[in-house]
């Protein structure tokens, strides 16, 4: 069995992979090529977004994007364009991606045997104090570990899936990467999560990767304004990860990933406090010097 960066045993893997690392064929050529060397040595489920490629099609359906502190805010028709780039585009994409680098894979989302199971979403507090309604946005949930990621997994297969949610009655939602990755490997009981996206794991005010971080030295990064709100929405994810079970949870650059047991990354450990990331007080004090992304 392999090490991670932490330096524990690994079995299973949750990977979520951000939407800039895919959306050239560069890009999408080497994250398949990592995905399947992974997959040789272990079982693997990919999450993914998709968020430029999203607003680019809004922008050309005419769609104006609305964002509150980097949350898109979701109606029907907005939510109409994510499902039909990230099941669409972006998944068949990665899923030929990947099984041509030689792992074969098969391509889903989160409504797919309910596997991102949510409810919708509460009314955002934004950080200039009012509340938005975020529409037709999802917060996965708690649920046994989904059969199909297993018979696949068993089977084979990589399962790579699209950040979709749906809730109990069938309602498609958009739904934040991280956050169902995080849920997912809390519920698939596995023991690493990584979370892979364009900078250097978290960063501090001098533009340096921070090896590991616990809860008070998330709290004192975020009161110092010294991080982005899409990065305390990434460390809302993986605290929600580490406190639930997932014992090696990592932020990383991919664009220099080449051996996913050797990466270049912060690792974050578990702390006390809450465990509901939509009351987690990163949330409330984070400033604005960068935007979140909710895919």
């Amino acid at each position: 069995m392999s090490k991670s960066l932490s330096g524990v045993d690994v079995g299973p893997l949750v990977l979520k992979l951000g939407g800039e690392l895919i959306d050239t064929s560069e890009g999408l050529d080497g994250i398949a090529t990592l995905i399947a060397q992974a997959a040789a040595q272990r079982p693997v489920v990919v999450i993914h977004g998709g968020g430029r490629e999203i607003d680019s099609e809004l922008a050309r359906a005419g769609l104006d994007k609305r964002v509150v502190d980097g949350l898109r805010i979701t109606d029907q028709a907005t939510l109409d364009v994510v499902v039909g780039v990230l099941a669409g585009r972006v998944n068949t994409r990665l899923v030929a991606a990947v099984t041509r680098a030689g792992a074969p894979a098969v391509g889903l989302t989160g409504a797919d045997d309910r596997i991102g199971l949510c409810r919708r979403a509460s009314p955002y507090r934004a950080l200039d104090g009012n509340t938005a309604d975020l529409g037709l946005v999802g917060q996965p949930l708690p649920t046994e570990a989904p059969r199909l990621l297993d018979r696949l997994r068993r089977a084979g297969y990589t399962p790579i899936v699209a950040c979709i949610g749906v809730t109990q009655d069938g309602q498609l939602l958009n739904v934040n990467a991280d956050m169902l990755a995080a849920q997912l490997a809390v519920n698939l009981e596995v023991n690493q999560l990584i979370i892979l996206g364009a900078t250097a794991g978290v960063l501090d005010s001098n533009g340096q990767s921070l090896i590991r971080l616990d809860d008070a030295d998330v709290e004192q990064l975020v009161a110092s304004g010294d991080i982005t709100a899409g990065m305390v929405a990434k460390l809302d994810a993986c605290r929600l990860a580490s406190r639930n079970g997932v014992n090696s949870v990592i932020i990383a650059d991919g664009r220099r990933a080449n051996d996913l047991d050797l990466l270049p990354g912060t690792v974050i450990t578990a702390g006390d406090g809450p465990t509901n990331p939509q009351a987690s007080a990163l949330t409330k004090k984070t400033n604005k010097k960068g935007a979140g992304r909710d895919e």
